[in-house]
């Protein structure tokens, strides 16, 4: 059965560890994640050129 007390409580501590990220961490964060969308594009456009290149010659 599901613990809803120790789920809540759960919440809360993390809730109180929380803080809102200031100016140059949001800037960070958005640096890090940006960087990560871009390397997982790049990683998925080389798949596909090699597999559209496989293609063409098999």
């Amino acid at each position: 059965m599901v613990d809803i007390r120790g789920f809540l409580r759960a919440t809360t501590q993390t809730l109180k560890l929380a803080h809102k990220s200031d100016k140059e961490e949001f800037y960070l964060y958005m640096k890090l994640t940006l960087l990560g969308i871009a390397v997982v594009g790049a990683i998925g456009y080389i798949i596909q050129l090699i597999g559209a290149l496989l293609r063409l010659q098999g």
